[in-house]
C-alpha cells in the first residue's frame, strides 16, 4: 500500500506540474507556437515515464522475491530482503526467540520430570505384580492383574510420549527380523488377549526390515491393544479375532494387523491419526479414548521412514498396514 500511495503522490504532483506549465504557456505566452508546447511536454513526460516504468519493474521483481520468501521457512527480516520498519521486525523477533527459548527449556524440564516419575513408578508396579501373585481369590487376582496391566501400559505410554516429544528422538535403526518383534508385541499384550479370549493368527515369515525394534513394538502394542479394546460385545460373549501377516513386495515389506471388531465409520477414517481425535466410537459413550495412541504411532512411523495405512468397514473389520521401504542409507 505504501508503494501505491507513493506512486499516486508522484503522479498527482507530476500532473499538477505539467498542467501548471501548460496553463502558463497558453495564457501567459500568447505568441507561443503549439508545436513548441508539445515538444516541451514530451521532454517533461519522457523522463517521468521512463522512471515510472523502471520503478514498476523493480516493484514487480521485489514482489516475486517476496512471494518466494513467503514460501520458505526462513525469517524474512534476516534474509537480506529490505522492507519498511525492518528494525522493528528484528526487535520483535529477538524478543519472541527469547520467550520461545524460555518456554522450550520449561517444557524440557517438565518432560525430564515426567520421565523420571515414570521410571520411579516402575518399581512399585513391579512390587505390586509380585504381591498380586499371592492373592488366593482367583477372581480378585484377575481383576487386580487387569488394573495393574493397565497402569503399566499407561506408564509405558507416557514414558514413550516423553521420549518422542523430547529434544532428541533416540532412534537405532538396524536390519532386524520382523517376526521377532511381532512376537514381542503379542507377548506384551498376552494378558488382554487371553482375557478377551481372542483367536490369534500370525503369518509372518523370515522377512527382514530396517527399523528401530523398540519403537516398532510400541506401535504394534498400540494396534493390538486397540483391537482388544474395540472388540465386538456379543451375547453370549464370543472371543474376538486378530490376524497378523506380512507380504514381501518389490521394494518393500508390508505388515498387516486386522481385527474383526466394531470398525471405524467412513467419516472418521481420514482423521484417526490426528492429535486428540476420538471419533464416533468415543462419543457414543461405550469406549474411553484420549485420541493420542494412533497419533503417536503415525508420528513414530513417519520419523522411522515407514508408512501406515488403514482400511475399515464399520461393524465388520479394521485393517492397519505398515509399509517398510528399502533404505539404501542403512543398507550401506
Amino acid at each position: 500500500m505504501n508503494y501505491f500511495k507513493r506512486q499516486g503522490f508522484w503522479m498527482v504532483s507530476g500532473a499538477a506540474t505539467l498542467l501548471a506549465f501548460n496553463f502558463y504557456f497558453i495564457f501567459l505566452i500568447p505568441e507561443g507556437r503549439s508545436e513548441y508546447l508539445f515538444y516541451l511536454d514530451f521532454l517533461l513526460l519522457a523522463p517521468y515515464v521512463l522512471w515510472g516504468a523502471a520503478d514498476c519493474a523493480r516493484f514487480r521483481r521485489r514482489q516475486r522475491e517476496r512471494k518466494e520468501l513467503l514460501k520458505g521457512e526462513e525469517l524474512i527480516c534476516r534474509s537480506g530482503f529490505s522492507f519498511e520498519n525492518q528494525d522493528i521486525a528484528e526487535h520483535d523477533v529477538r524478543i519472541l526467540e527469547r520467550q520461545l527459548n524460555k518456554r522450550f527449556q520449561e517444557s524440557c524440564e517438565l518432560q525430564d520430570y515426567v520421565a523420571k516419575w515414570c521410571h520411579e513408578m516402575k518399581l512399585p508396579l513391579a512390587a505390586a505384580f509380585l504381591m498380586e501373585e499371592r492373592i488366593q481369590d482367583g477372581e480378585l487376582q484377575g481383576e487386580m492383574r487387569g488394573q495393574l496391566e493397565q497402569m503399566n501400559r499407561q506408564v509405558s505410554s507416557l514414558l514413550s510420549g516423553c521420549r518422542l516429544q523430547g529434544e532428541l528422538f533416540d532412534v537405532q535403526v538396524k536390519r532386524t527380523p520382523l517376526k521377532e518383534w511381532v512376537t514381542a508385541s503379542i507377548r506384551n499384550n498376552r494378558f488382554f488377549l487371553i482375557r478377551k479370549e481372542f483367536s490369534l493368527t500370525v503369518e509372518v515369515g523370515e522377512q527382514m526390515v530396517y527399523t528401530d525394534p523398540q519403537w516398532l513394538v510400541y506401535v504394534l502394542d498400540q494396534l493390538i491393544y486397540n483391537a482388544v479394546k474395540y472388540a465386538k460385545e456379543t451375547s453370549p460373549p464370543v472371543g474376538g479375532s486378530l490376524h497378523i501377516w506380512a507380504e514381501k513386495e518389490d521394494l518393500s515389506v508390508r505388515l498387516f494387523v486386522e481385527d474383526q471388531g466394531v470398525g471405524i465409520c467412513d467419516s472418521d477414517l481420514p482423521r484417526i491419526f490426528e492429535k486428540g481425535f476420538t471419533g464416533r466410537n468415543y462419543h457414543n459413550g461405550k469406549y474411553k479414548s484420549t485420541g493420542m495412541g494412533l497419533y503417536m504411532a503415525a508420528k513414530i512411523l513417519g520419523r522411522l521412514g515407514h508408512e501406515i495405512r488403514v482400511e475399515s468397514e464399520y461393524g465388520k473389520y479394521t485393517r492397519f498396514s505398515i509399509i517398510f521401504k528399502e533404505n539404501p542409507y542403512y543398507s550401506f
